[in-house]
């Protein structure tokens, strides 16, 4: 499976998302690590439904998603989403290869706080990207294909 971006998104699949990352990444399959969605048959619905018909689109909980990326095929070009980087912490520890995570909407809510622009991250999700980061792997904000990539590890503090 080649994981062709790996996004954190609180909304997840959005307009953004399908248009220009779809575009840009030639991506043939979605995967939604999610619980919270996983568990909820409405959001599950609404979230796989916004997705262009000629895209795979699953939705999985934290462990039977790091199961389908593992068994995922040759061919799939993959995006994977996640609201949070605890999800992808918890791949990159179980043994998904992350090359980089995006970070594409983390917006303000209680107990986050501003750390760039329109992006806001609680002290758990900030040191949650650290561990990333120390993991080798290149953590970005970039809200569409076409926008400048910000390097994570220069502005987290």
């Amino acid at each position: 499976m080649n994981i062709v971006l790996a996004r954190i998104d609180d909304r997840l699949i959005h307009g953004q998302v399908m248009t220009s990352w779809l575009n840009y990444t030639g991506a043939n399959r979605i995967i939604i690590v999610d619980d919270e969605t996983a568990n909820d048959s409405f959001l599950k619905m609404i979230v796989t439904s916004v997705a262009p018909a000629n895209i795979k689109t699953e939705v999985f909980g934290i462990n039977d998603g790091i199961e389908a990326i593992k068994q995922g095929a040759a061919t799939d070009k993959v995006i994977i989403l996640a609201k949070s980087p605890e999800a992808y912490v918890e791949l990159m520890e179980k043994g998904i290869p992350l090359d980089k995570v995006n970070i594409g909407g983390m917006g303000a809510k209680e107990g986050r706080t501003k750390f760039y622009k329109n992006i806001s991250a609680s002290s758990d999700e900030k040191a949650n990207l650290k561990k990333l980061i120390d993991g080798g792997v290149t953590v970005t904000i970039q809200i569409i294909a076409e926008d400048k990539a910000i390097d994570v590890a220069k502005i987290l503090n």
